[in-house]
């Protein structure tokens, strides 16, 4: 597959080739897509590609993000998916954000959010393991048995809970879900139905638009209590507040369901033990930036799913250069993505001009076409993504690999300790909240 351009505005032909390609280099049968799959996705909120961020991008209302972005209604941005693939970047949306008020206060709680991205990203950079392992001890036994699978009811939608129904069913369908309704479906599959946190990741890995193993996992972590100084819970009062009431007045179980009670009568329900504040302190000393040679005249561009953009700093860098994506049998196998979010990916790829789009291991891959091309280096855009990494170094042993930041969102030079992301905030936001400068370096 060297192209996929030909296929931008045909979700049909798209979803087919996605399919054979697959099927091709991986041995998964997949199916062919249903027609409601293809109209499901044709008519999708979220497109891949930089003209739809960008027409994302100009809707967002920062007042009104910080006044309703709990509501599920809110006007929040809804530009996960781009920022997850380096469509757009944080310093690109904060810099919007902050074109749209006239003090930087009012864009704070926007801003705030972006600077959790790259909080996680950051302590995946330092603790790489945590993405599938506890980064600390849960800070409360539950009571019951846990299960280290999905129960079908839960993917097919078919709780009897009118709410998580919906909630799966969003999933599946749109491939995106509001941040509470995210935390809500989280609390009731870790707390209440037992399931451990890693599968829950899992599942979302698959489907969601925005997923990756940084914001997603250590998402799933806070939630569960493992990476927080308490488990995260709900009740069905905190539900209606934020739904305004939607999915309680006529669920078949309302007076029933298992979020019934105040938050001390749920603690006693789903704990065995009490919990407080941590009494150690957590520290997450931060790594180095990703250690680069000189950048050079030439070199080989890795497009990664970091960086699915022109705007990528080795794009930009090196834009004549030949740009090389790979579908790496790892990716597809373990985290089996679905067609909505493998469609999202092929449509941001189809933005590049001329991209080299490949199926395989991707050292090997970018090895060869390396040597096809005389190239002497490879560049790609910085990330904290551990597999990113560890291809970089396999690489290094026989070129050098180039690692090219993105505009700065905030300095974090004087940040000796990652830990809890209100400590890190509260070193970073004064430059988090300053525009761009003008040489990108700010």
């Amino acid at each position: 597959m060297k192209n996929l351009q030909p296929y931008r505005n045909d979700s049909e032909a798209l979803y087919a080739r996605i399919a054979r390609e697959f099927n091709l280099a991986t041995g998964r049968d997949l199916p062919s897509p249903t027609s409601v799959e293809i109209e499901n996705f044709s008519g999708s909120q979220f497109r891949g590609g930089r003209v739809e961020a960008i027409e994302q991008l100009q809707k967002i209302e920062p007042v009104r993000y910080g006044r309703t972005r709990n509501f599920v209604s809110g006007a929040v941005t809804k530009l996960s998916p781009w920022l997850r693939h380096g469509v757009l970047s944080l310093a690109e949306v904060r810099d919007a954000a902050l074109s749209k008020v006239q003090e930087s206060s009012q864009a704070e709680k926007l801003i705030a959010e972006l600077g959790w991205r790259d909080y996680w990203q950051r302590v995946r950079a330092a603790r790489p393991e945590g993405v599938w392992h506890d980064l600390e001890p849960p800070v409360a036994k539950q009571r019951g048995q846990v299960v280290d699978c999905l129960p079908d009811a839960v993917a097919r939608g078919e709780t009897g809970l009118d709410c998580i129904d919906a909630f799966c069913k969003k999933l599946i369908h749109d491939g995106w879900l509001h941040n509470h309704e995210r935390m809500w479906l989280a609390s009731w599959l870790v707390h209440t139905h037992k399931v451990d946190w890693r599968v829950g990741a899992a599942w979302f890995l698959q489907h969601l638009l925005d997923a990756d193993s940084a914001s997603n996992n250590f998402s799933w972590q806070w939630v569960a209590g493992t990476f927080s100084s308490k488990p995260y819970i709900f009740n069905r009062e905190n539900l209606e507040r934020f739904t305004a009431g939607f999915y309680c007045g006529t669920c078949p179980v309302l007076g029933q369901c298992d979020f019934e009670g105040t938050y001390e009568q749920l603690n006693e329900k789903l704990f065995i033990d009490t919990f407080d504040d941590r009494e150690v302190r957590l520290t997450i000393p931060p790594v180095v930036s990703w250690d680069s040679p000189d950048i050079p005249k030439e070199s080989l561009v890795w497009i990664t799913l970091d960086s699915l953009s022109e705007g990528s700093p080795a794009k930009r860098r090196f834009p004549d250069s030949p740009a090389i994506f790979v579908f790496d049998h790892h990716w597809l196998s373990d985290e089996l993505p679905s067609y909505k979010r493998v469609a999202f990916v092929c449509e941001c790829l189809a933005d590049l001009p001329d991209v080299e789009i490949w199926f395989g291991e991707t050292a090997t891959v970018l090895q060869e076409r390396a040597r096809s091309y005389k190239a002497n280096t490879i560049s790609v855009a910085s990330t904290s993504c551990p597999t990113v990494r560890h291809i970089a170094d396999t690489l290094s042993g026989t070129m050098p690999v180039v690692s090219l930041d993105w505009p700065s969102f905030c300095d974090a030079s004087k940040v000796k300790d990652l830990g809890r992301f209100s400590r890190y905030w509260n070193k970073v936001s004064k430059t988090a909240l300053k525009p761009t400068c003008s040489d990108g370096s700010c």
